[in-house]
């Protein structure tokens, strides 16, 4: 008999319940949070043939892994999905979610949510870190004006010089203000460097990649945007349809529908943002950067005389990603329109 095992995982403690396959519960307990433990507690109540559960969280993939190497069948549940079906317990607690997470494996009423593997965890932890980084240079950047600003010193856009050159040359008969700014300048200096080192080390796994430069075929597609693509999609056979992959990115509309009401809303946000920051970024590059004609800029310029630039912006940035599934799924490059003179 197939028995159904919840894990509710914790830093410390891991809660677990099995269930048989009327529900009956059969026992529960805690271990360490560690795989070592939790195959010895499974094995020794559950047996080999239990079918695991487990919420999606920050030791999931380590978890699932591990597991799945012990030669252990886990699914990993959506969050949001496993959330809707233990609200309806009157007592919160460990131990009773974990055998509301059994219920739900031997129901089926769940999503099961796709484990990456570690190296793609790698890809996502460097652009991550990258993204970080960057988002603290602007705020050191932006600081630093503030402050110059205060005395009347304004960097403004000084063509053909860096940011810290404009500093400095403002600094240079400033000796009053100069100890506040120096030692800013000097961390987003060393905060730049860094940013050049995580760069080269995107260059490096893209560059490594067979998947990576036939995707950057795409116009607007660069380094950053295709590895981040690559990295939330990993398989692409994980999609039947190419269009699925807008929604998964979090480009589609809300909708709501009941009754005689059938209303559209903005875009479902869910999914990845990086990804869909850098997509949109790289609409934003065909519609305003990219001379060459192509029906795809053009039919994002028809869709932004007819609505705007913004909503453009977004319709393109899902078809980008539809195109990009399909050019992986296909493995051709991308094909630009003739040129007139030339065909």
């Amino acid at each position: 008999m197939i028995h159904y095992v919840g894990l509710d995982v914790s830093q410390k403690m891991t809660a677990i319940c099995a269930v048989d396959a009327q529900g009956q519960r059969l026992w529960r307990d805690q271990c360490g949070s560690t795989p070592e433990q939790i195959e010895v507690a499974v094995r020794r109540r559950a047996g080999t043939e239990a079918r695991l559960g487990i919420e999606t969280g920050p030791m999931t993939p380590w978890l699932v892994h591990e597991l799945r190497d012990r030669g252990f069948d886990i699914v990993c549940l959506d969050a949001r999905h496993a959330r809707a079906a233990l609200k309806m317990q009157l007592n919160k607690t460990d131990q009773n979610d974990a055998e509301g997470l059994a219920q739900i494996m031997r129901t089926g009423w769940y999503r099961s949510v796709h484990v990456k593997s570690f190296d793609t965890h790698r890809a996502r932890a460097l652009l991550g870190a990258r993204a970080q980084l960057v988002g603290m240079t602007t705020r050191l950047s932006n600081h630093i004006r503030g402050v110059l600003k205060t005395f009347g010193l304004l960097p403004g856009a000084m063509r053909g010089l860096p940011f810290d050159r404009r500093v400095e040359a403002l600094l240079t008969d400033r000796s009053d203000v100069a100890p506040v700014v120096q030692p800013m300048l000097v961390a987003w200096r060393q905060l730049r460097e860094q940013i050049a080192v995580f760069d080269k080390a995107v260059r490096v796994l893209v560059k490594a990649s067979p998947v990576c430069r036939l995707l950057m075929s795409v116009p607007g597609i660069g380094v950053l945007s295709v590895l981040a693509y690559v990295s939330t999609v990993e398989d692409p056979a994980r999609f039947r349809r190419s269009r699925s992959v807008g929604a998964h990115c979090g480009l589609t509309p809300r909708q709501y529908q009941s009754g005689e009401v059938d209303r559209s809303g903005r875009i479902s946000k869910c999914g990845d943002i990086l990804t869909r920051t850098l997509l949109y970024e790289a609409a934003v590059v065909i519609l305003a950067r990219i001379k060459r004609a192509s029906p795809l800029k053009e039919w994002a310029e028809a869709i932004a005389r007819r609505s705007g630039n913004g909503k453009a912006r977004v319709a393109l940035a899902r078809k980008l990603s539809v195109i990009l599934h399909s050019i992986w799924r296909s493995g051709e490059t991308f094909r630009w329109p003739e040129d007139p003179a030339t065909a």
